[in-house]
């Protein structure tokens, strides 16, 4: 009596047969897309095709015949092909690879790189948030989740940057704002990414414009006009 696992192998490389022979090579050489499943793939030899597919949480990039190449779901338009393979799912990882939110869901500017099933938490810039659609960190405008816990660092003297867009002269957001010290005219504060702090300092004989965002003549500032005189 032949083993039920042994029947249901046999079955399945029929129908892996079958379909592949039902796929016809648009050209004679390259690598084509199934028009169903967007993981799998065919190599075409002398018109022949070879049914490919990709690893588990990637899909396959059919842009260019002359190229064999899987990317992350992000970065490929599968139309029509929503069907996948099954998911090989590890801890922390959804499938085998690819990005994915942070299990942590307070951990938003942090997300997942798997690889073969292994995860790996990575950090976001300062200031984005892991965007699940893009694969990728973004401002927070821009992603399709709010988070309020994107955490922000004091300096030694207790600043912290304001929350907020910042509009510099032209009326344009400015990606790294900067602001006063509250009381020495030639320090002030630059905000990375709008949430990471850092300390600044004007160049000896000016003064920071919190009205141009640089650094100034004193006479141009009120109330630093006599800073230097008074150092004297």
């Amino acid at each position: 009596m032949v083993p039920t696992t042994s029947i249901l192998l046999l079955v399945f490389g029929v129908l892996v047969n079958l379909v592949a022979a039902q796929f016809r090579c648009p050209e004679s050489k390259g690598f084509f897309p199934d028009p169903e499943q967007c993981d799998l793939y065919y190599a075409c030899v002398d018109g022949q095709p070879e049914e490919r597919l990709c690893k588990d949480g990637l899909v396959f990039r059919d842009d260019n015949p002359k190229k064999e190449f899987c990317d992350i779901p992000a970065n490929v338009p599968c139309g029509d092909r929503t069907i996948l393979q099954e998911p090989q799912p590890s801890k922390g990882c959804p499938r085998s690879n690819g990005y994915f939110r942070d299990e942590d869901p307070t951990a938003c500017d942090r997300f997942v790189n798997c690889i073969d099933g292994i995860p790996q938490s990575m950090p976001c810039p300062p200031g984005l948030i892991y965007e699940d659609k893009m694969a990728a960190c973004v401002w927070p405008a821009d992603a399709s989740r709010t988070c309020n816990d994107v955490r922000r660092d004091v300096l030694d003297d207790g600043f912290s940057c304001p929350e907020g867009d910042v509009a510099g002269p032209l009326g344009r957001i400015l990606p790294h704002p900067t602001y006063p010290h509250p009381e020495d005219c030639s320090k002030f504060y630059i905000c990375r990414n709008g949430v990471r702090p850092q300390k600044g300092q004007c160049e000896d004989g000016t003064v920071y414009n919190e009205d141009s965002f640089r650094c100034t003549e004193p006479d141009n500032v009120p109330g630093c006009e006599d800073y230097y005189k008074k150092k004297n």
